[in-house]
């Protein structure tokens, strides 16, 4: 895709005044924060006057509409359903089978076209129904665009079927009679009625024939005197020869009797069968092919691409589609007539014609507000084999491009980005990368959206995202006092030096209220405790409690002392365990033996001696008298003891 050779467009921020201040910038995932310098310019420390607004710049501001997200969300799943079956089918099937995604691309265009429509005409409010008829056209602009590229890139139509998908394209995109239709054909006298005659012109012109024959006969019936001239121009539309997309005719026969036909129209109009009846005489001029008389017609047909379809029509029904761009440059320079130049529309469908795929997504891509459409159609187009061969200067090619910006578009909405996750999958090149970038900057709000990021991220095995999710989690939860999601968060991170800063904060609480919350948690740590020192610490602390609560007396009396003889015990932490055991000491039977017991009270020494903290127990009256309590608890203890294991040994 080839850089512009433009300037820029100028946006416009209302409320900033040109040249009273200078404005700061910010950028966002999708979007820009602009604001106006608090200070009149550098090495100025004063603040200036008046700084009141924030703007938010999105560069997809389709994104965030409402009424779009049916065609984003649907149009999603037919792009993974053609990236999954594409190696399944080959040939025939496989054109068939990309017909059909086409297809079903624009059914979703169409019905959010229908939906917008229905929109526009229940609101009350003036600026919704301009935003809604807004949408509509430029919804209804993509299907017409999507579906001359489905004829002439997905389809490819040969000569002869190719008229007769144009004409349903201009059927269903260029003029809707229906309603004229009803209201002649209500009229007590629909010959006489004074679009009569412009009904008849718009089915000639769009090829209906049947249509034109039924009102014909209704011309017919009314006006006996023209009966004779409306049974010839009945007939002539009857043997108009049509290649039918079932018939076997070859289309050299079809050229012939087309041939044939054509010169039986020229006898008509040149023995004046026609001459007094000018309607009739004008239709007969347009089933011949005469430019003047379908110029003539203009305001009827309203587009230079009904012309096109037209002139082919009755000029050229077998036109190939190597010249289709001859006839549809003469046709736009005939129907402008030089007055008015192209719009974007119509260079777009120009480009069509003339099979400059890439210039159609080029110029699609200027005049359309999102990336949605190139994105998909190049999508598209890249399956059926035509991009092959184009690379872009800057590394990806122009299909991986233009998806990446539009699943970069959709990172920007608080819920679309989940679809963005699977087009990002789907680029081979650059869609890890961009995934990374992007899931990293989601708003983790809840919980349960945290989860589901770290549920993508766990399956693309993005192990450095896992964590950064969850030490974010982690954080939120610690500040908020909620302990035991901390915690689990933590653990999920693999975070030792956090689940050990979480640890502390949970003996701390525990020192200070006398019990754990979050035990579910704690209790069934599993070898998740192994992470940290600390952590093991907490969970076989915890293991104490409950071993003590179940009086398992002798099991926490040796779990205990292998917390303090094993060093994993934080050093604050000593004198509340020692204090643990006094219940144990104080038991009837003798809990600890001789020897746990001279492990106990040289810990206790230890704790005093000036090793640990020695200044704080002696400034502490509460701490003294602690260890009182507990030098007095071991000497009894030691006695007790000593006395069991001399019976013993002396039985």
């Amino acid at each position: 895709m080839e850089e512009l050779d433009v300037e820029p467009a100028l946006t416009l921020v209302p409320g900033v005044a040109p040249g009273r201040g200078r404005l700061h910038f910010q950028w966002g995932p999708g979007e820009m924060l602009v604001c106006e310098a608090a200070f009149p310019g550098a090495g100025h420390g004063e603040k200036g006057p008046g700084c009141p607004y924030i703007h938010v710049l999105r560069k997809d501001q389709d994104i965030h509409l409402h009424t779009l997200r049916k065609l984003f969300n649907e149009s999603h799943g037919i792009f993974v359903g053609l990236q999954r079956s594409d190696e399944e089918l080959s040939g025939k099937s496989k054109k068939a089978q990309l017909v059909g995604v086409s297809k079903n691309y624009r059914s979703v265009i169409r019905a959010c076209m229908e939906d917008m429509h229905q929109m526009a005409i229940s609101t009350r409010d003036p600026a919704l129904h301009n935003q809604y008829s807004t949408q509509v056209s430029i919804l209804s602009a993509m299907e017409l665009i999507w579906n001359l590229c489905e004829i002439l890139f997905v389809e490819v139509a040969p000569a002869g079927h190719l008229l007769l998908h144009l004409l349903d394209w201009v059927r269903l995109h260029v003029c809707d009679v229906d309603n004229m239709v009803r209201e002649v054909l209500s009229s007590e006298n629909p010959s006489k009625h004074e679009l009569f005659w412009n009904v008849v012109d718009i089915f000639v012109l769009q090829g209906r024939m049947e249509d034109a024959r039924h009102l014909l006969s209704k011309e017919a019936t009314a006006n006996p005197t023209s009966k004779g001239m409306c049974k010839i121009l009945d007939d002539l539309m009857k043997k108009m020869p049509v290649l039918g997309l079932g018939n076997t005719q070859t289309l050299t026969e079809m050229e012939l009797k087309w041939q044939h036909w054509h010169e039986e129209c020229q006898r008509y109009l040149q023995d004046g069968t026609f001459a007094s009846n000018p309607h009739m005489e004008s239709i007969c001029k347009i089933l011949l092919g005469d430019e003047n008389a379908i110029l003539e017609k203009k305001e009827l047909m309203t587009t230079w691409y009904h012309f096109l379809v037209t002139h082919l029509l009755y000029s050229h029904p077998a036109v190939k589609p190597v010249e289709l761009r001859f006839y549809a440059q003469s046709s736009l320079d005939q129907f402008l007539g030089g007055e008015n130049s192209p719009e974007p529309l119509d260079t777009i469908l120009m480009a069509a014609f003339e099979f400059e795929i890439h210039q159609v997504i080029k110029e699609c891509s200027i005049a359309l507000s999102n990336w949605w459409f190139v994105a998909h159609l190049t999508d598209l187009l890249d399956h059926c084999k035509l991009l092959q061969s184009h690379n872009l200067y800057f590394g990806s090619n122009m299909r991986e491009f233009l998806l990446l910006e539009y699943a970069s578009g959709l990172f920007s909405h608080h819920s679309l980005w989940q679809l963005g996750v699977d087009y990002f999958d789907h680029c081979s090149e650059y869609g890890r990368v961009y995934l990374e970038l992007h899931i990293e900057r989601i708003p983790l709000t809840t919980e349960q959206k945290a989860l589901k990021v770290l549920r993508i991220c766990e399956q693309r095995q993005m192990h450095e995202q896992v964590r950064s999710i969850c030490k974010i989690m982690a954080m939120k939860a610690l500040r908020n006092n909620r302990l035991g999601s901390a915690l689990s968060w933590s653990i999920r991170a693999k975070d030792a030096a956090f689940a050990t800063l979480i640890s502390d904060r949970f003996l701390k609480d525990y020192c200070e209220r006398g019990s754990f919350s979050d035990l579910d948690l704690i209790d069934n740590l599993g070898p998740s405790m192994l992470l940290s020192d600390r952590l093991t610490f907490l969970g076989k602390y915890r293991e104490f409690h409950r071993l003590y609560g179940e009086k398992r007396f002798s099991e926490a009396a040796k779990l205990l002392l292998m917390l303090m003889t094993a060093h994993i015990a934080p050093c604050s932490f000593w004198m509340t365990l020692l204090t643990d055991a006094l219940p144990l000491l104080e038991q009837k039977e003798v809990i600890f033996s001789a020897e746990q017991t001279y492990e106990l009270m040289r810990c206790l020494e230890d704790l005093t001696a000036g090793k640990l903290d020695n200044q704080k127990l002696q400034d502490d009256d509460i701490e003294t008298t602690k260890v009182e309590m507990l030098r007095l608890a071991f000497a009894r203890n030691l006695a007790r003891a000593i006395v069991k294991e001399g019976t013993l040994e002396g039985s």
